[in-house]
């Protein structure tokens, strides 16, 4: 049902703020809504388990991620990118690592996460640590990230701008 559909109660405004996050639409108003907390919020929305066996059996993967990309799309980037060892790969606003922990693990190449929203990152050092990483991944606020030319081999990002 939608407003102005013959089923939509007459007189009655939808509550679409009722679709954000973690219920803090109860205490933000538009003015006082911190983007960043919105975003933090909902890592921690996804790492619950009803969502982690929904992005299994969606993307095919269980990193906690609020990216779309799937498996099969992960894999492509590995050709498209030229990926192979020993190649260092900055994966911008990366939240909890997917594709990029996977990109490195499946190719043997380094992989920099960078994000703003540290909520994610923390996620991703969780995984980091859960896969017995051997130092190939890196995860840093993008704040911080010090860029020069030709320091990466190649660059992705996974819906930060959509």
């Amino acid at each position: 049902m939608h407003p102005g559909s013959p089923w939509w109660p007459p007189n009655r405004t939808p509550d679409w703020t009722s679709l954000l996050p973690c219920g803090d639409h109860d205490r933000m108003s538009e003015e006082t809504r911190n983007p960043t907390e919105d975003v933090n919020a909902r890592y921690r929305v996804v790492a619950e388990p009803p969502m982690r066996r929904a992005e299994v059996r969606v993307i095919g993967s269980d990193y906690g991620a609020t990216s779309y990309t799937t498996k099969e799309q992960a894999d492509r980037l590995v050709g498209l990118l030229g990926l192979e060892s020993g190649m260092l790969l900055l994966d911008v606003g990366s939240g909890a690592g997917w594709p990029g922990i996977y990109l490195a693990h499946s190719t043997g190449c380094r992989v920099v996460l960078s994000d703003v929203a540290l909520e994610g990152l923390a996620t991703a050092a969780r995984r980091i640590q859960q896969d017995g990483d051997d130092g190939s991944v890196v995860a840093t606020s993008g704040d911080s990230l010090a860029l020069s030319d030709g320091l990466f081999d190649a660059a992705t990002s996974s819906d930060v701008l959509c």
